[in-house]
C-alpha cells in the first residue's frame, strides 16, 4: 500500500469512528424507551421553580461544568467515594455549584417511569433546555444517548473550567480545548442573562483590581456604586448579586446590552466587550441588536457543548442514583 493510500485509510478510519460516535446521539434516542422523559423533567423543574427562582440557572451551570471536564458524562454529580474525588469539591464548584437535589428529584421521577433507561448526563442536557425555555428563551433539539461515567476528575475541574476573573485569552483557550469557537464563547456566556453570582466572584473588581488600588476601569461608575453597596469591603463573600440587573430571571439578550453599557457583573463577562480588538466585540453587538440571532446561536452552541466527548454505546453506565456509581 502506498503512503498516500495508507494516509487515506487512516483518515477514513478516524472519520468513521468520529461519525459513529456522534451518530449515537440523537434527538429521538428515547422515543421508544422513555417517550415522556422531557415532560417528566419539565414537571419536576416547574415544581422546583416555585420555591427557587434560580433553579434554571443552576441546572444549566451543572451541565456546563459537567461537559467541560472529560465531556458530558454526569461526572460532576458524583459524591466522594472510594476511588472518586468529587468534582463538587473542586475550587470552581465548591460552595457555588448547586441544584443537585433537584437533579436527584428528576432522576427519581424518571426512574419511576423508565427504570434504568435515562442517564444522569442526559438529564442535565434535557433540564438545561427546559430551564431556558421556561425562562422565556428558545428551544432546541437536545441530542441524547449519553451514558454516565464511573469516575470523576477533580483535578480536571480545577484546571479546565473557565473562571469569573480570567482574561479573555484564557477563557477562549479553554473553550477551544473542547472544540468550541469564539461564537460559542459569547453565546454560551449569554447564559448569564439569568441567575446570580456571589460577591467573591467579582468583588476583586470593585476596590483593588489587579493590585492597582482602583476599581476595574471597565465598570460603569453608577453600577460600581450599586455593587459596592451589595458587596462592601469585609462583607459576606457569599452575598448574591443578579448577573443581569434589568431582567434577572428572564432568558433574553439584555446580558449583551449590559456589556455594551459596561454593566457586566463578572470580569469574564465584561472582557467579551471591553478587550480592545477582540473578535468577541462584534458578536456581542450582533446579539445585543438581535435577540433571535442570540437565541439561534445559543441553541447551536448548547448542542455543540453537549456533544463534547459523550460516553455512548457500551461505555459507562446508566446510574440509578446520580450521586454514586452502580
Amino acid at each position: 500500500m502506498s503512503s498516500f493510500s495508507l494516509k487515506l485509510s487512516i483518515m477514513f478510519a478516524i472519520f468513521s469512528l468520529f461519525s459513529r460516535s456522534n451518530a449515537q446521539l440523537s434527538a429521538t434516542f428515547y422515543d421508544s424507551t422513555c417517550p415522556n422523559v422531557s415532560a417528566v423533567v419539565r414537571g419536576v423543574i416547574e415544581e422546583a421553580a416555585q420555591n427557587d427562582v434560580r433553579i434554571g440557572a443552576k441546572l444549566i451551570r451543572l451541565h456546563f461544568h459537567d461537559c467541560f471536564v472529560d465531556g458530558c458524562d454526569g461526572s460532576v454529580l458524583l459524591d466522594n467515594a472510594d476511588g472518586i474525588d468529587s468534582e463538587k469539591d473542586a475550587a470552581p464548584n465548591n460552595g457555588s455549584l448547586d441544584g443537585f437535589s433537584v437533579v436527584d428529584d428528576i432522576k427519581t421521577a424518571v426512574e419511576n417511569v423508565c427504570p434504568g433507561v435515562v442517564s444522569c448526563a442526559d438529564i442535565l442536557a434535557i433540564a438545561s433546555q427546559i430551564s431556558v425555555s421556561l425562562a422565556g428563551g428558545q428551544t432546541w433539539e437536545v441530542q441524547l444517548g449519553r451514558r454516565d461515567s464511573r469516575t470523576a476528575n477533580q483535578a480536571g475541574a480545577n484546571s479546565n473550567l473557565p473562571g469569573p476573573s480570567e482574561g479573555l485569552a484564557n477563557i477562549t483557550s479553554k473553550f477551544s480545548n473542547v472544540g468550541l469557537n469564539t461564537t460559542d464563547v459569547v453565546a454560551l456566556s449569554g447564559a448569564h442573562t439569568f441567575g446570580r453570582a456571589r460577591c467573591v466572584s467579582f468583588s476583586g473588581r470593585l476596590y483593588d483590581f489587579q493590585s492597582t488600588g482602583n476599581p476595574d476601569p471597565t465598570i460603569n461608575a453608577t453600577y460600581l456604586e450599586t455593587l459596592r453597596q451589595t458587596c462592601p469591603q469585609g462583607g459576606d463573600a457569599n452575598t448574591l448579586a443578579n448577573l443581569d440587573q434589568a431582567t434577572p430571571n428572564d432568558f433574553d439578550n439584555n446580558y449583551f446590552t449590559n456589556l455594551q453599557n459596561n454593566k457586566g457583573l463578572l470580569q469574564s463577562d465584561q472582557e467579551l466587550f471591553s478587550t480592545t480588538g477582540a473578535d468577541t466585540i462584534d458578536i456581542v453587538n450582533r446579539f445585543a441588536n438581535n435577540q433571535s440571532e442570540f437565541f439561534d446561536s445559543f441553541g447551536q452552541s448548547m448542542i455543540k457543548m453537549g456533544n463534547i466527548s459523550p460516553l455512548t454505546g457500551s461505555n459507562g453506565e446508566i446510574r440509578s442514583d446520580c450521586k454514586r456509581v452502580n
